[in-house]
C-alpha cells in the first residue's frame, strides 16, 4: 500500500477534481502491475494496473489507496466490473471514497461477486492524501490554504507597503511549487493595486520560466477595478484569471475586461461586498478542490472571519519591522478577548533557508 500511495502522489496537481488514486497488483509476493490517475478522462489507476498486468492479475491482490468506483456519473467506466473481469480474488483498500455515488457501493459490489475485501489499510495516510478532495465532497466548497510571508513581530509590509522581498529564496520557490499543486489562488484588489503580482507559478534558476501546470487566478474585486494591464490578466492564454466582482460593478467595466478575455463571476454581496462563503461555493460547483489565499490584511482577516481557512502555512523570516502603522498579516479589528481568537491546531514548524515555516489547522 506504501507504493500505492506513492504512486497516487504522482497526480498531484493534474488530477483533480478526481481524486488522487494508486493501485499496485500483486501475485505470490511480486508487483505484476501498477498505475496512477493522471488527469480527469484518463484511466483510473485500478485499470492502469490490471492491464499492467494481464493475465497475471488472475487470483492476484489488488492493492488501491480509494474505494474502486461503480457509478457511470464520469467519462469513464466504472473500474468494478473491470476488477471482477480480471480474475483477482482479494483487494486491499485504504480509505472508503466519500463520494456519495461510490461509498460503500465499490467494496459491497466486490464483496457479493465473492472478492475478499479488506478497507481500512493505510487510512490516514491516504486521508492525508486526498485531504482536498474529502473536503470538497463533504462540504461543496474548496480546501483553503492561507499563505503569507511575514517577519518575526508579524508584519507582512512595511508602512509604505514594501513587501519584496520579506523572505528568503528557498520560501519562494516553495510557494511556486504550492502554487502549482493547487486548483486555484485568490487575492484580493488591494494586494493587486499594491504588489501587482503575477500570481503564475514558476519555475527555472531564476523563476523565470513558466510551471507546465498553473492554478486559476482568482481576483476579489466588488466593483471591478482591476486594471486593465495588472499583470494578473496577462498570460490568459497559459493562465487563466477570473474576477469575483458583485451586480453593483459598472456594466462598462466588465465589457471592457470580457473583452480581454477575462471572465467575470457575479457573486452575490455581503455588506457591499463579494460574499466569500458564496464565492467559494460557486468555485466548488466548478471543480475547484483546492485553494490558496495569498491576499493581503483585509482578504485574511475577511477569510478568517467566516470562518473559511482550512489550513495556514506561515513563512516567517528572521526580520523584526516593528510600528503600528507596518501592515500586520491579519486586518480588521481584533476581538475584545482572548476567548475570540482562533486556535490553530495540528502545529508543526520546520525551517527552510533562514526562514521558519509554521502550519497548522483550523
Amino acid at each position: 500500500m506504501t507504493l500505492a500511495l506513492r504512486l497516487a502522489a504522482k497526480g498531484r496537481g493534474t488530477a483533480g477534481p478526481n481524486p488522487m488514486v494508486g493501485a499496485v497488483v500483486v501475485k505470490r509476493d511480486k508487483i505484476v502491475g501498477q498505475g496512477f490517475h493522471l488527469r480527469p478522462g484518463t484511466p483510473h489507476a485500478e485499470i492502469l494496473a490490471l492491464r499492467r498486468a494481464g493475465k497475471r492479475a488472475q487470483g492476484a491482490t489488488l492493492y488501491v489507496t480509494l474505494e474502486p468506483c461503480c457509478h457511470l456519473e464520469k467519462r469513464t467506466p466504472p473500474c468494478v466490473p473491470e476488477i471482477l473481469r480480471s480474475g483477482v480474488r482479494r483487494v486491499v483498500v485504504a480509505m472508503q471514497d466519500p463520494n456519495p455515488s461510490v461509498k460503500g457501493k465499490g467494496a459491497a459490489a466486490l464483496r457479493r461477486a465473492g472478492l475478499s475485501i479488506t478497507v481500512g489499510a493505510a487510512r490516514s495516510e491516504a486521508e492525508e492524501l486526498n485531504m482536498a478532495y474529502c473536503h470538497w465532497m463533504k462540504t461543496g466548497r474548496p480546501y483553503v490554504t492561507l499563505k503569507t510571508g511575514m517577519t518575526l513581530d508579524g508584519k507582512l509590509a512595511t508602512a509604505t507597503g514594501e513587501s519584496r522581498w520579506i523572505t528568503g529564496e528557498r520560501s519562494r520557490r516553495e510557494v511556486h511549487q504550492l502554487r502549482g499543486d493547487v486548483d486555484a489562488v485568490l487575492i484580493g484588489l488591494g494586494t493587486v493595486l499594491a504588489d501587482d503580482p503575477s500570481l503564475t507559478a514558476r519555475t527555472g534558476p531564476r523563476l523565470e520560466q513558466l510551471a507546465s501546470k498553473q492554478p486559476l487566478r482568482i481576483v476579489v474585486d466588488s466593483r471591478l477595478r482591476t486594471p486593465v494591464k495588472a499583470q494578473i490578466l496577462a498570460q490568459q492564454d497559459k493562465a487563466k484569471t477570473i474576477i469575483a466582482t458583485t451586480a453593483a460593478a459598472p456594466v462598462a467595466r466588465r465589457s471592457v475586461l470580457q473583452r480581454k478575455g477575462i471572465e467575470i463571476l457575479t457573486v452575490p454581496a455581503l455588506q457591499g461586498r463579494v460574499s466569500l462563503p458564496a464565492l467559494l461555493m460557486q468555485l466548488g460547483r466548478r471543480g475547484i478542490m483546492s485553494l490558496l489565499v495569498e491576499g493581503g490584511s483585509e482578504v485574511n482577516a475577511a477569510m478568517l472571519k467566516a470562518r473559511l481557512v482550512d489550513h495556514i502555512r506561515f513563512y516567517v523570516a528572521p526580520l523584526l519591522l516593528g510600528g503600528q502603522n507596518a501592515k500586520g498579516v491579519i486586518g480588521g479589528t481584533s476581538p475584545a478577548r482572548l476567548a475570540g481568537a482562533i486556535e490553530v491546531r495540528h502545529m508543526v514548524t520546520r525551517s527552510i533557508g533562514n526562514d521558519v515555516v509554521v502550519e497548522g489547522d483550523l
